[in-house]
């Protein structure tokens, strides 16, 4: 059997025993395609390794800096304490309003704020109300994940976790002589978590890539 094949029925083996998917989270991925938005948000079995990672750390307080429809805002709301919360920094008024509806229609609209706007201004006005985070879930413009990564080393406790998705770039990370941007920023942002001295961190090989980083 193609190694290929069986990585996709390990991965469905996965899904269907940890990460069943529910009917909103079904609805939500259909709303995506239906509206012509990509199609990039993680998959179900990702979804609840974020869930171990945040309960691993009694996460309370979790920053996702990219929404698009809130697939992994759900997944992630689900694995707080009642009195927790999630924000999440989206770009696009459409999406945002995708996410705010499933958020609401998955019961978490209490636990889970959805900011519209550029992340850069976002994260600063976060820093100007003082917000800290036990948690920080980056999946958004690879181009600036090195920015994203300085805010995050701001924002996040001591202890705490700073996740990015798309480590592995399709496996472009590779190319050391590769001309594209996003890759170029990955290959830049891996190098920093493997050698910043306040961070114990790795890629755990699932799908893309999920770099995992502890905060000394």
């Amino acid at each position: 059997m193609p190694d290929d094949a069986q990585d996709a029925r390990l991965a469905g083996y996965v899904r269907a025993l940890f990460a069943p998917e529910d009917e909103t989270l079904e609805e939500m991925r259909y709303e995506i395609a239906r509206k012509g938005f990509p199609e990039i948000y993680i998959s179900a079995e990702q979804g609840r390794l974020l869930q171990v990672l945040l309960a691993a750390v009694d996460a309370r307080d979790v920053l996702e800096i990219g929404t698009l429809g809130g697939y992994s805002a759900i997944w992630m709301a689900r694995a707080l304490p009642p009195d927790g919360r999630l924000v999440t920094l989206e770009l696009r008024e459409e999406r945002a309003a995708l996410a705010r509806d499933f958020v609401a229609r998955a019961g978490l609209d209490e636990v889970v704020q959805v900011r519209v706007g550029d992340a850069l201004e976002l994260l600063n006005e976060l820093d100007e109300e003082d917000a800290r985070f036990d948690v920080v879930f980056i999946d958004a413009d690879k181009e600036r994940y090195g920015e994203y990564l300085d805010w995050a080393l701001a924002l996040v406790r001591s202890g705490g976790l700073i996740l990015a998705d798309n480590a592995f770039q399709h496996g472009r990370v590779l190319d050391e002589e590769s001309e594209s941007e996003a890759v170029r920023a990955v290959q830049a942002f891996n190098e920093r978590l493997a050698r910043d001295p306040r961070l114990v961190s790795t890629v755990l090989p699932v799908r893309d890539g999920l770099t995992v980083s502890v905060v000394r």
